[in-house]
C-alpha cells in the first residue's frame, strides 16, 4: 500500500510518501503530483521501503511532464535502486531532517499551507 500526504507550501508542493512505490500503486504518485498547480515537487521518500521499475517511471514520467522533482530522504534500498539505474545523476537528491532545511527550494511571501492525504490500496498482494 502506499499513503501520500500532500502539503503545499508556498510555490512548493511535497508529497510525504509512506509504503511501497510499486506497480499498481505508482499511479498514486502520478494523480497525486499532476494534480497540483505548482510544478515544483518534492518527493519525500523517507518512509518508502520499496521502489520498482513501474515506480522509477512514474518519477520519469513526471519530470518528462515538466514536473521539478527533488526526491528527499531516500532509503538505502531507493538509493541503491537510483543508483543502480543510473538516475542518481538525473534527478537532485537531498538528505534533510526536516522541512525548513528543503525551504531554499521555496519562495518566501506566502503562507497558503494547505494538505490533503490520499491512500491508495490495491488488492494486489504486491
Amino acid at each position: 500500500m502506499l499513503t501520500i500526504n500532500v502539503e503545499s507550501i508556498s510555490e512548493v508542493v511535497i508529497l510525504r510518501c509512506s509504503g511501497r512505490i510499486v506497480c499498481g500503486h505508482e499511479t498514486a504518485l502520478l494523480c497525486s503530483a499532476m494534480q497540483q498547480e505548482s510544478r515544483n515537487v518534492v518527493v519525500d521518500l523517507t518512509e518508502v521501503d520499496a521502489i520498482d521499475a513501474a515506480g522509477v517511471g512514474a518519477l520519469l514520467s513526471l519530470q518528462a511532464a515538466g514536473v521539478y522533482l527533488k526526491l528527499r530522504n531516500p532509503s538505502r534500498q531507493v538509493r541503491e535502486i537510483l543508483k543502480v539505474t543510473r538516475l542518481n545523476s538525473i534527478f537532485e537528491i537531498c538528505e534533510s531532517q526536516s522541512i525548513d532545511e528543503t525551504k531554499p527550494l521555496m519562495q518566501e511571501g506566502r503562507s497558503d499551507n494547505q494538505s490533503e492525504r490520499f491512500t491508495f490500496a490495491s488488492s494486489l498482494n504486491a
